[in-house]
C-alpha cells in the first residue's frame, strides 16, 4: 500500500487531543492504514498511536477491518473510520441560497435541506438556519449523543469597516454580528464558524481534486470572490479570519468602480455579479447561476465575452498567488456553474511565469474543483470534527465505562 499524505503530529502529553485529530484525519485521507501505517504517516511514537487507536476504538470513532498479512510477524489490523461515530451539521447562507446538511463522520452526506433567501439580514437568517438544524435532526434519526456540532459557513469579508455589509456582493447587516454566539444559543449546540471561501477548501481538501495536496488556494467564485488558503498541510486564516478576501484586489487601477470604493477590483471582473452585470441581466440580485449554464449552451456572444474579458484579471490574481505563497495548484470552485468555469479555464493560457512555472510540476497550475457546488456546506459540516476546542468531541473519546 502506497500511503498518500503525511499529518505530523506531536508527542507532547498535552496535545493528546490535537494528536487524537491527526490519526482520524490520516485515516480519513488514506483509508483503513494499520497502527505502523499511522505512525509512519504521523512521526508519532508507536506507544502514542496504540495508545490513541484503543481509545478511538472503545469510543466507537474507528473500527477494525480485516487483518493484513505481512512478509513476516503478526498480521496488521486496519483501521478505517466508523461513519457512524459521529455526526455534524453543516449550513451555508449567501445571497440567495441557505443550505443545511448532516454528514457522518466519514463525510458521507446523510441528509439535505435547501431554502430560498432573499439576501438576508441576521434578524430574517438566524431564525430560520435554527430550524432547518432542528429539521435536519428530525429528518435523519441518530444517536443525538453523537452530534459533535455544527459548522456554519457564509461569504466575508468579516468585520471590515465599509466592506463588509456595502454592496451587491456583501449580505446587509452582518457587521459585527456574533454569528456563532447567536446559532449556540438558539440550537443549544457548539458552532463552529468560517467564511465560505475558507470553508470550500476544506470540503476540497476532504473529498475533491486537493485531497492528497499539502498546499493550494481555493478561488471560490460566487456573488463575489474569494479564497481559501491551505498552506503547509494547515488551514491558513489571517489574524481576523480574513485571509484570502482578493476579490478587493485591484488589478486594474483605473478600472471599474467597485462598491467597496475603491477602482478595478478582481471580483468586479471574475464573479457570478460580474457575469450578469456584462450579460446586462435585468435583475441580477435574483438571477440565478444556471442561467449561464444556459447561456453558454446557447453559445451567448456576451457570455464568451465576459470569459475573454475575466481572463486577464484572473490570470494576474493567480500569478500574485503563486509568487505570494507558492502553492500546488490553485483550484477554482464556488456556485460558478462547472461549464462556466471550465470556460474561464480555457482561457488562461498562457499563464504567467512564475514560481510555479516548474518544468518538474506533477499538478497543474490550475485545477477545477471536483467536490461540486455543496464543496463549502460539506467543508462547513467538517468543522466540527476538526475543531481543536470542541468539546462534544472530546466527550466521545473518553473511554467508556
Amino acid at each position: 500500500m502506497t500511503l498518500k499524505r503525511s499529518v505530523a503530529g506531536t508527542n507532547l502529553e498535552q496535545a493528546k487531543s490535537h494528536n487524537r485529530r491527526v490519526v482520524i484525519e490520516a485515516i480519513r485521507t488514506n483509508g483503513a492504514l494499520s497502527r505502523a501505517q499511522i505512525a509512519r504517516l504521523t512521526a508519532l511514537s508507536s506507544q502514542t498511536i496504540s495508545n490513541i487507536v484503543d481509545e478511538l476504538e472503545r469510543a466507537g470513532l474507528l473500527r477494525p477491518e480485516a487483518t493484513q498479512k505481512g512478509a513476516r510477524g503478526q498480521p496488521a489490523v486496519p483501521y478505517s473510520i466508523d461513519p457512524n461515530g459521529g455526526y455534524s451539521i453543516g449550513l451555508q447562507l449567501d445571497h440567495q441560497t441557505a443550505v443545511g446538511v448532516v454528514t457522518d463522520l466519514s463525510g458521507t452526506l446523510r441528509s439535505r435541506i435547501e431554502r430560498r433567501v432573499d439576501r438576508p439580514t441576521p434578524a430574517e437568517a438566524m431564525p430560520s438556519l435554527a430550524t432547518m438544524t432542528d429539521e435536519l435532526v428530525r429528518s435523519f434519526r441518530f444517536d443525538r449523543s453523537r452530534l459533535l456540532g455544527v459548522g456554519m459557513a457564509m461569504p466575508g469579508p468579516f468585520d471590515v469597516e465599509g466592506m463588509t455589509s456595502v454592496g451587491p456582493t456583501a449580505l446587509p447587516g452582518w457587521q459585527d454580528f456574533p454569528v456563532a454566539l447567536e446559532l449556540e444559543r438558539l440550537t443549544g449546540l457548539p458552532v463552529t464558524f468560517e467564511n465560505d471561501a475558507t470553508a470550500a477548501a476544506i470540503g476540497e481538501r476532504l473529498y475533491g481534486v486537493a485531497r492528497n495536496l499539502n498546499s493550494f488556494v481555493y478561488l471560490f467564485i460566487g456573488t463575489g470572490l474569494g479564497a481559501g488558503l491551505f498552506l503547509d498541510g494547515h488551514l491558513y486564516k489571517g489574524s481576523r479570519h480574513n485571509a484570502g478576501e482578493i476579490g478587493h484586489m485591484i488589478v486594474k487601477p483605473d478600472g471599474l468602480a467597485c462598491f467597496c470604493g475603491k477602482h478595478g477590483c478582481l471580483e468586479r471582473y471574475v464573479s457570478l455579479r460580474a457575469a450578469y452585470d456584462c450579460l446586462e441581466i435585468p435583475d441580477p440580485d435574483h438571477a440565478s447561476p444556471e442561467k449561464l449554464d444556459e447561456l453558454l449552451a446557447a453559445g451567448n456572444e456576451r457570455l464568451l465575452a465576459w470569459a475573454d474579458q475575466a481572463a486577464a484579471p484572473l490570470r494576474q490574481a493567480i500569478d500574485v498567488l503563486e509568487l505570494a505563497f507558492d502553492p500546488e495548484t490553485v483550484v477554482l470552485g464556488g456556485f460558478m456553474p462547472l461549464a462556466v468555469i471550465e470556460l474561464l479555464v480555457s482561457r488562461l493560457e498562457p499563464l504567467h511565469l512564475s514560481v510555479s512555472s516548474a518544468r518538474t510540476r506533477t499538478v497543474p497550475r490550475v485545477l477545477i474543483g471536483a467536490a461540486g457546488k455543496d464543496t463549502s456546506v460539506l467543508g462547513a459540516a467538517a468543522l466540527p470534527i476538526f475543531s481543536e476546542t470542541n468539546p462534544q468531541f472530546d466527550v466521545l473519546q473518553k473511554p467508556l465505562g
